[in-house]
């Protein structure tokens, strides 16, 4: 269910690292809970975030959810498609990225969680719900 190439994070956030880049969306969990998203607001091409801090938002008819970077970075490219079309991210949340961006510290990926700790963590979650 979780593509096995991506790192994922505890606030539902994936991130598929490409050499010193990685591009950066929400996870199939995230956007079942938000359900039908409407919204979606993004940084401009050339910010800087650090890990942790949140990048953008994303609504719903139900709900608003910052979105939070799971690595520290430079914005280099921006999906205009999913602003434009932000029902997108309910038809296919993995092809369907955020952001890309420069990685500023490659090492915070290993604090991130492989597809196998985020299914175990998202059963957790479901369970205590």
């Amino acid at each position: 269910m979780y593509p096995e190439d991506l790192k994922y994070t505890k606030s539902h956030e994936w991130a598929k690292i490409e050499g010193n880049k990685a591009k950066i969306g929400i996870t199939y969990y995230a956007q079942e809970q938000l359900n039908d998203i409407v919204y979606v607001e993004l940084p401009e091409v050339g910010t800087t975030i650090n890990k942790g801090e949140p990048f953008g938002v994303v609504e719903s008819v139900k709900s608003s959810s910052d979105v939070y970077m799971p690595l520290s970075g430079k914005v280099v490219a921006v999906n205009d498609m999913v602003v434009d079309q932000p029902e997108l991210l309910n038809e296919d949340p993995y092809q369907n990225w955020l952001i890309e961006i420069e990685l500023e510290n490659p090492d915070e990926a290993n604090e991130l969680m492989d597809a196998e700790e985020y299914t175990k963590f998202v059963e957790e979650e479901e369970k205590n719900h």
